[in-house]
């Protein structure tokens, strides 16, 4: 008999939950916060408290989203033909790294199910935040050549702030659409977010994946 456990669409809370992950860890946050100067004791302290807090509270939230959806595809009929995930194994995972456990469980799970799509328009953001990222490289060499610190520091915040925020999102969202819709190429969303979370760690890494994606995006469903 079915539970409200069962009812909930834990695949869909998998996927929030990683969203989550950039601006919990603080990426550019504190940055910005140090460039506006505002001058508020304890600041950026509370911050650092807070993603501390809140990395714990959505790893333990990934456990329990993994363990659960992880069970219900073993429950499921025929769920072996292709994938049997270990429900605890694959949860206990997200203790040692839960950004690389979930990225690497919708890997595999959109091999086996797929992803649903949602909005057609998730690749402007992407192009946004390119253009952003661009735009923070420029700025930042411009002050380096002109020797402007305060207009690098700027720079770089508001490139990581916007570009890196919202990268992850919209390219794992664009990818669920071009794979559901596309005819020459089925890019793996999970796979794509695996890659953004990489660019917050590896800055140059983001503005070579944003254009090869939104390339090939053009040849394989244009400007839809």
């Amino acid at each position: 008999m079915p539970t409200h456990v069962d009812e909930i669409d834990w695949a869909r809370v998998i996927e929030r939950l990683l969203y989550l992950f950039p601006p919990i860890i603080g990426v550019g946050i504190v940055g910005v916060i140090q460039e506006v100067q505002l001058g508020i004791p304890g600041l950026q302290y509370g911050l650092l408290l807070f993603s501390s807090f809140g990395y714990s509270i959505l790893t333990l939230g990934l456990l329990v989203a993994i363990f659960f959806d992880a069970r219900r595809i073993r429950r499921r009929p025929r769920a072996s033909e292709n994938w049997e995930p270990n429900p605890w194994l694959n949860a206990l995972a997200t203790l040692i790294s839960a950004p690389v456990a979930g990225v690497c469980y919708l890997i595999r799970r959109h091999k086996r199910f797929g992803t649903r799509p949602g909005w057609s328009g998730w690749w402007l953001v992407v192009a946004i935040s390119l253009g952003t990222t661009l735009f923070g490289f420029v700025a930042a060499t411009v002050a380096i050549l002109f020797t402007v610190p305060g207009l690098f520091g700027a720079a770089v915040a508001l490139a990581g702030t916007i570009a890196f925020g919202s990268f992850p999102i919209a390219i794992h969202q664009d990818a669920a659409y071009v794979c559901t819709y596309g005819d020459s190429w089925r890019p793996n969303p999970g796979l794509y977010l695996g890659i953004a979370f990489l660019s917050l760690i590896v800055p140059p890494v983001q503005p070579l994946v944003a254009g090869y994606y939104l390339a090939r995006r053009r040849k394989a469903v244009g400007a839809r």
